[in-house]
């Protein structure tokens, strides 16, 4: 290993094949693939792979029910609309997340409400979530974010006492525990995404899980088209005649098109079979690199709230240029430190880079062409509700961070000696980080 850093003219750390590309299609996801072309039977909420698969993930979820959606954000739609969540009510959501979780609120016709985050773990708090409730919040939607639980147990209380259901978002937090317990099913529902990147990918898909019977029974008639469906009539699924259906059918509400496929169920079950294991070495991966991060001055890796865990989806490495003795506006070093990073081989991303209030659908808030579902509260000032000022611990957050690994590179694809090179790769860096600092300023 050279002296210096790669930015500084040395060899990189890691060599350009170190990183194993994500999702990983085993030999085990191909037989399922098979298994499903040989069947014949491509589609249909009874199908085989796709009944076998929610039986399967409730159980892994501890979820009474599991309904397969084709994406993660039809399954936050869902749950919104088969618990009641509808026009006009307040739904609140995190400040830092993807944007499918304020959207998700969108599609139901209500209006997402943003609070602030955490700054040391980027998740919202019951303390957070208390400071911007309103009369008409009628939920709440937090989200396990990079896989980390959430101190979900404050959270649930106060929803308690201001009778707010809660939709978890677990999209990244597969496998996630709280007490003891798999995060998702906790609340009054919750939803997982299966999108390539999650450390369950399997191209497109999502999971509503819930363990409350009339939001099952909702769901999943909502979920093909609002029709006259019911759990049980999933028991009639005749393999002879996969198209048809036992009963006529007619549509009793509004309903979508939200069922998975079988090609996605097959894939998802054979890649279920794994992600126990992969999760393990993956945590054991974090937990070395997590030490030899905090090691450095200034360095500092993932915070996990005291009774939760994670399943390190993304690993968000904050600085503190103060504690670091380095003098330098953050952005521009967090950029330079990127840079200095991936001259390494290592693979780094920002992922966001501002708070989701400050996306231009919600400063502008068209909506549906002319401004809601905003309209249906025009008591509240949204411009003022939605300033970024507000949001300044998230805006902080973004500014002094950044991710390692990628969602074509996670952490939960790479081997042990992968993981530890970010950690020789990461110190290289952090011993010149005055002069990463000078040569940030002067590409400024």
């Amino acid at each position: 290993m050279a002296s210096s850093p790669a930015f500084l003219g040395g060899a990189p750390t890691l060599a350009a094949d170190a990183h194993v590309h994500w999702p990983v299609v085993d030999a085990g996801v191909r037989a399922a693939v098979d298994r499903v072309l040989a069947r014949g039977v491509l589609s249909g909420a009874s199908a085989p792979e796709s009944a076998a698969f929610e039986r399967e993930f409730a159980a892994f979820a501890g979820a009474k029910y599991a309904l397969l959606t084709h994406s993660g954000t039809s399954a936050l739609h869902l749950a919104l609309v088969a618990a009641g969540i509808g026009e006009g009510d307040h739904v609140i959501v995190p400040a830092y997340s993807f944007v499918a979780t304020p959207l998700a609120v969108v599609h139901a016709g209500a209006i997402p409400i943003f609070a602030d985050v955490d700054e040391a773990t980027g998740l919202v708090t019951a303390e957070t979530i208390a400071r911007v409730l309103t009369p008409r919040t009628r939920a709440v939607m937090p989200v396990h974010v990079h896989g980390c639980s959430l101190a979900l147990g404050p959270i649930l209380a106060l929803a308690q006492t201001h009778k707010l259901l809660v939709i978890e978002d677990a999209a990244q937090a597969h496998g996630a525990t709280w007490q003891g317990k798999p995060v998702g099913a906790l609340g009054t529902a919750g939803a997982f995404s299966l999108q390539s990147s999650k450390n369950l990918g399997i191209g497109e898909g999502g999971v509503l899980v819930t363990n409350d019977d009339a939001i099952a029974e909702a769901a999943n008639s909502i979920r093909s088209f609002g029709q006259n469906l019911t759990l049980p009539d999933r028991l009639e699924f005749d393999a002879d005649r996969p198209l048809d259906g036992s009963k006529p059918l007619a549509s009793g509400r509004i309903g979508w098109m939200y069922r998975g496929n079988e090609l996605a169920a097959a894939v998802a079950r054979a890649s279920l079979v794994n992600l126990p294991e992969r999760t393990r070495l993956c945590q054991e991966n974090a937990a070395r690199l997590t030490v030899a991060l905090a090691r450095l001055p200034g360095v500092l890796p993932p915070v996990v709230p005291p009774g939760a865990t994670t399943v390190h989806h993304k690993f968000r490495v904050r600085f503190d240029l103060a504690a670091a003795g380095v003098d330098a506006q953050p952005k521009v070093f967090r950029d330079a430190l990127a840079r200095a990073l991936r001259a390494e081989g290592c693979e780094v991303v920002l992922w966001q880079n501002q708070p989701l209030p400050s996306h231009p659908v919600f400063q502008e808030r068209v909506g549906y062409g002319h401004g809601f579902p905003w309209t249906a509260d025009p008591t509240t000032d949204f411009a003022a509700q939605y300033a970024p000022a507000h949001f300044t611990a998230t805006q902080r957050l973004l500014d002094h961070s950044l991710l390692l690994f990628s969602q074509t590179c996670p952490m939960i694809a790479q081997p042990a000696a992968t993981v530890d090179a970010y950690a020789v790769a990461f110190a290289r860096v952090w011993a010149a980080r005055a002069r990463l600092a000078n040569w940030a300023a002067s590409q400024e």
